[in-house]
């Protein structure tokens, strides 16, 4: 239905919102009952509703946590999920029920989408592995419990699942610390018949070693990958962050051939697409689960009043600011996240990165996609892996012009560090005009990389964070150097430093 006549489904998800919320607080100050009349509805609804950031609606939300009704949905909001950012100060995002259900629905959407294109029951035989995060009940809101999205998701997960295949129960996978969960779920599963997986990739690697260490101790064997493991596992489902800069380092460790990877675009405020296809990588945008999309050209994001585009309107190979309207009370909301079409029939989506996450101090415009392809490309290149890596600039002094500064963790070095860096700097030149245009004119120099040791990111991370969590992850890109000298001063002597002469 959703590929068939997405313009009008897209037109009714957003009459069906604005009437369910119309008699809300927010829905008697911008008028949502004489908006649903609208027969031009998406027109008076740009209207009459600015895009919002999570700093409009912070006090809105506070209030909802208190037990306030009808503020930005109807009813009273129970479910509250943490949003971390890469890039921002944490955000609390309501979830309503009806969000919740959508979830539900995603989940098994996804599954009979996998049926439906390989009419492979193999995974559905067997346990099923997720590592959602934590959910507590809110102290200081006592009656609401708060938490990362996919544990609150876990929570509304179908007594059929919980009983015939969820591998660990909740109470072991709402374990506090994340480093005693992780060896708590492989002395847990280590023995069981484990098909499906459902992780962010960033966690899988250092999951599978302590599994692999932990099976090893138990049984007195030396097995070398998970495949010999769990040789049944035959999905892999991704989520949280991009699965390209990871996929090579799991499908090494897992070892099996014929494992099917899926990715998945989700976030605290609801789920978005899926990889529908195996054979593509771009995601289908899910348009009939209660979401109203609007797009904003990333050229025009700091304008006053920017064109707000609708699905009907999206174009392919433009990089848009992703907005949402949902069911939890979110009108307009900017997501902070970017969104390129590869496809407008069905629309498929690629995420390029956050919005703040973008090097552009110098006019390169180089977003967190090219940096994931440049990377992807100059491993291929040099038989490498990259397991973590953050960008910042080096600014120029004097007469030395400015330069980008990759800090580098390898799970697998390559050979010639040279030529790697040279792969990543060419990459960017044929992704990227802005930065090739800076590159030629030489009013840019080529990139550094410091390459630092496997598992320095985390280290720092939990030494600067103090708390790991599922949704933890590496900053991928900041115009300021804080992140990047944070971890050098973390890594002191460590780090190797690697710079070539001009070359372009």
């Amino acid at each position: 239905m959703f590929c068939h006549s997405p313009i009008k489904l897209q037109t009714n998800v957003l009459r069906r919102l604005l009437r369910r919320a119309s008699n809300t607080e927010w829905g008697r100050k911008f008028g949502f009952s004489d908006l649903a009349q609208h027969n031009d509805i998406v027109s008076a609804y740009q209207s009459r509703v600015p895009i919002h950031t999570y700093c409009d609606i912070r006090s809105q939300v506070d209030r909802m946590r208190r037990g306030e009704e009808d503020i930005l949905c109807s009813g009273q909001v129970k479910y509250y999920a943490i949003s971390s950012g890469t890039a921002s100060e944490g955000k609390v995002i309501p979830l309503s029920a009806q969000t919740l259900r959508m979830g539900r629905k995603y989940a098994f959407g996804l599954s009979l989408n996998y049926l439906f294109k390989t009419g492979d029951l193999k995974p559905f035989l067997g346990k099923h592995l997720t590592l959602p995060g934590r959910v507590e009940e809110d102290q200081r809101f006592p009656g609401t419990l708060i938490g990362e999205v996919s544990g609150i998701q876990s929570l509304f997960a179908p007594y059929i699942f919980n009983k015939m295949y969820c591998a660990i129960p909740n109470s072991i996978v709402f374990t506090p610390n994340w480093d005693q969960k992780l060896q708590v779920v492989a002395d847990l599963t280590h023995h069981q018949d484990i098909r499906l997986i459902a992780m962010a990739p960033t966690w899988a690697p250092v999951f599978f070693r302590i599994l692999i260490q932990r099976y090893n101790e138990i049984h007195g064997t030396d097995v070398h990958t998970v495949g010999q493991i769990w040789p049944n596992l035959s999905i892999f489902i991704s989520g949280g962050v991009a699965l390209s800069s990871y996929q090579s380092i799991i499908e090494d460790l897992i070892a099996l051939p014929n494992i099917t990877f899926m990715e998945t675009y989700g976030a605290s405020e609801g789920m978005l697409s899926y990889q529908s296809d195996f054979d593509d990588t771009s995601m289908k945008l899910l348009l009939n689960y209660n979401i109203f999309y609007e797009f904003v050209r990333m050229e025009d994001m700091n304008k006053k009043n920017p064109q707000r585009l609708t699905i009907a309107e999206v174009e392919t190979d433009v990089r848009y600011a992703l907005i949402l309207t949902t069911p939890s009370g979110l009108w307009s909301y900017s997501l902070g996240d970017v969104v390129r079409f590869t496809s407008t029939s069905p629309h498929k989506i690629l995420v390029a990165g956050r919005t703040v996450e973008v090097m552009d101090q110098y006019g390169e415009a180089v977003f967190e996609e090219d940096a994931r392809l440049a990377i992807n490309q100059a491993c291929t290149i040099t038989n490498s892996m990259v397991r973590e890596y953050h960008v910042s600039a080096i600014p120029p002094t004097g007469k030395i012009t400015p330069a980008h500064e990759w800090l580098v963790e390898f799970y697998q070095a390559p050979e010639d560090c040279e030529a790697f860096l040279q792969s990543l700097d060419s990459c960017l030149c044929e992704i990227n005009r802005h930065y090739q245009i800076r590159r030629e004119a030489k009013a840019f120099r080529p990139p550094e990389i410091v390459a630092i040791p496997l598992g320095t990111f985390g280290e720092w991370l939990k030494a600067s964070r103090g708390e790991i969590k599922i949704q933890t992850k590496v900053p991928r890109m900041s115009e300021g150097r804080d992140f990047s000298d944070g971890i050098l001063n973390f890594t002191g002597d460590k780090a190797q430093r690697i710079r070539v002469e001009e070359f372009l």
